[in-house]
């Protein structure tokens, strides 16, 4: 009896196995949308620096997905993220893991307030982020190969990165909103 009494009352559809693999797919959308929009980076597409897109779509994914599902973007997830983007961006190992985890436990002390804000003012936070992750990597690439590379290009990457923010996170804002929703499954 006393389990009855912590379920809220109403009726719940059956689960049958369409709407068990309904909630895994949507419990498992921020994950598989970061890693299809870093390799959807990768795409030949001819553009000038189109290298500096990888890194903006990875830390975009990881922040909005951090502040709007961090159930679904939890740690292991976002370090697996990272090591992918290593991987992708032939990084030394772990500093892709360092800066998305940096920015995931940025962005979960921050959530309480940037969850409530509109999305101008979680913009400007995020383009402080973007630079910070970008002098961050700079920083951490520098050191572990043991040269002082380029600044020019960091700051090109954070600009980058800020200004990929809404074209990235109004669709993916759509989707938290429908398809991608657990509650509406």
């Amino acid at each position: 009896m006393a389990l009855a009494e912590h379920r809220t009352p109403g009726i719940r559809p059956n689960l049958t196995l369409g709407r068990r693999l309904d909630i895994a797919w949507r419990h498992a959308f921020p994950c598989v949308s970061t890693i299809l929009l870093m390799l959807l980076s990768l795409a030949p597409a001819h553009l000038p620096n189109q290298a500096a897109l990888l890194p903006a779509v990875a830390l975009t994914c990881v922040w909005f997905w951090s502040l709007y599902r961090p159930e679904a973007m939890s740690p292991p997830i976002v370090f697996l993220i990272g090591i992918f983007f290593d991987l992708l961006g032939f990084l030394p190992l772990g500093v892709g893991a360092v800066t998305m985890l940096f920015t995931h436990g940025f962005t979960q002390w921050s959530r309480r307030f940037l969850a409530r804000q509109g999305i101008t003012l979680v913009w400007l936070v995020f383009t402080g982020i973007a630079f910070c992750i970008s002098f961050l990597n700079w920083g951490l690439v520098s050191l572990l190969t043991l040269s002082l590379i380029p600044v020019r290009p960091v700051l090109f990457q954070g600009g980058v990165a800020a200004a990929l923010y809404p074209v990235v996170a109004v669709p993916l804002m759509l989707a938290h909103r429908t398809f991608a929703d657990p509650d509406k499954a």
